[in-house]
């Protein structure tokens, strides 16, 4: 009976020592051989006033990264952004809105940069590595931004490095366990597709989604942060407010819960009224309906390109998904 019992002991401490090189092989991988995207290409951007004024567009307008990567005012609608810390970074994703842990937007003006390379920033937008060849959370649309044309990335850089230079450190990001390491899987090489011709408006309109991440906050996900089949461009993604639960709106051409009843007019109004001042600056308290869409960046769009999104938005298939707004927080 004691060689037996000995036998068996030792059987499982082997299964015990191969299940732990097995982790620690795993975790080894996933430390130092993800994430791979190759290097960041060798580019210098030369630039000119119209790559930057197409870079402020798209980084303002469209991309809305000038939205994350500086300060908020949520004491009025919206929360538009406060004009003197323009891309100075700080914005913060915790748990408390639903995210796998806490992470920080970065100082993206050209005192954060400096150290930068075209290349590395190229890399980064586009991918979602950064200088130090580490993962980015995709709270930054990565994934969104490596589908559109590089020449937009290469004008979002050149605007970049045109701004004013903001000293400001931000804090480190930290993605919770086991997300620190599944999120080393994420970051992806670059699928870039050419920018339709305007003329084309349902197929431009889908490249504006596609640049501006719509998908991002209009979807719904799990808790590591991945979207949930079947629930694309449906709406229903919570994020925690200080008064309450806010929730996307359904912007599938469903009829009785999506944009499929909208006319053009109603859609293009809904973000050309935010151009008026007094909607823009609309002070609300903190128990109020309050939204994270930054309306007043969206309201820069041209109408032209407005209308291009709202005849791609009509057809993207129906999916019957009626949104509870807002939820008070009792």
């Amino acid at each position: 009976m004691p060689k037996k019992s000995n036998k068996l002991g030792k059987a499982l401490l082997i299964i015990l020592v191969l299940i732990l090189v097995v982790v620690a092989s795993g975790i080894g991988y996933l430390k130092f051989a993800q994430p791979n995207v190759g290097d960041a290409p060798n580019i210098t951007i030369k630039s000119t006033p119209e790559l930057v004024e197409r870079g402020r567009y798209m980084a303002m307008h469209v991309m809305a990264c000038m939205d994350c990567h500086s300060t908020r005012d949520f004491s009025k609608f919206a929360g538009p952004m406060v004009e003197s810390t323009l891309g100075k970074g700080g914005d913060r994703f915790d748990p408390e809105m639903g995210f796998p842990g806490t992470f920080y937007a970065r100082n993206i003006t050209p005192a954060g940069l400096k150290d930068w390379t075209d290349g590395e920033l190229f890399r980064a937008i586009t991918t979602g590595v950064t200088k130090q060849g580490e993962p980015i959370f995709p709270v930054m649309p990565y994934h969104s931004y490596g589908r559109t044309d590089s020449t937009d990335v290469i004008a979002v850089i050149a605007y970049l490095r045109s701004i004013p230079a903001i000293e400001n450190d931000v804090p480190a990001s930290k993605a919770n366990f086991p997300v620190n390491l599944i999120m080393r899987t994420m970051p992806q090489k670059a699928s870039f597709a050419p920018k339709p011709d305007t003329t084309n408006q349902v197929a431009y309109g889908q490249y504006l989604v596609t640049a501006a991440a719509c998908q991002d906050c209009h979807t719904q996900v799990d808790d590591k942060g991945s979207f949930i089949a079947g629930t694309e461009m449906a709406g229903g993604r919570k994020f925690a407010l200080p008064g309450g639960d806010l929730r996307s709106a359904n912007l599938t051409s469903d009829n009785a819960t999506g944009v499929g009843a909208w006319t053009e007019e109603s859609f293009v109004s809904r973000f050309t009224k935010f151009r008026n001042p007094a909607e823009a600056k609309r002070s609300v308290g903190p128990q109020d309906f309050n939204s994270i869409m930054p309306w007043t960046m969206y309201s820069g769009m041209k109408d032209s390109d407005l209308k291009a999104i709202f005849a791609y938005l009509k057809t993207v298939k129906p999916i019957n998904n009626q949104v509870e707004k807002f939820t008070p927080r009792k």
